[in-house]
């Protein structure tokens, strides 16, 4: 069965939405801080942008869709999104629903930067993005 682009289009703008929204937590969190941390609180929901993209097109995607093991997380036949959409089906959305499902890993933890707004240093938000994506 073919995949009707007007879907396809509807789940581009959903992605789009999810992406602004990262921006909006943002932008929010810099309202609830003091004036010198307002920036900051931006900037940690870029680099939650940043950091699970990466994540996500590494390994991320191979445990959350790979192939089952132990019941309850994927193997790593996906990483580095190795043999994703190489189907040869014409209308494959692969992509799109990975991306899709990237960008709500992303505001995932941006809406945690609140739980560390004015407390933490850059690296060690990184380290924390890194193992809280990371599904144990």
């Amino acid at each position: 069965m073919p995949i009707d682009s007007s879907d396809t289009a509807w789940i581009l703008v959903a992605i789009a939405l999810v992406m602004l929204m990262t921006l909006g937590v943002g932008l929010f969190y810099a309202g609830m801080v003091r004036r010198k941390n307002a920036i900051a609180m931006v900037a940690l929901s870029l680099v939650c942008l940043v950091i699970v993209s990466v994540q996500w097109v590494i390994y991320g995607y191979s445990l959350a869709f790979g192939r089952d093991f132990a019941g309850f997380l994927g193997d790593l036949s996906y990483i580095v999104l190795n043999n994703v959409g190489l189907s040869p089906i014409k209308d494959d959305t692969t992509f799109t629903i990975l991306i899709y499902q990237m960008m709500f890993a992303v505001i995932t933890l941006a809406i945690l930067t609140s739980a560390v707004a004015e407390r933490v240093r850059l690296s060690s938000f990184i380290v924390f993005g890194i193992l809280w994506m990371t599904p144990s």
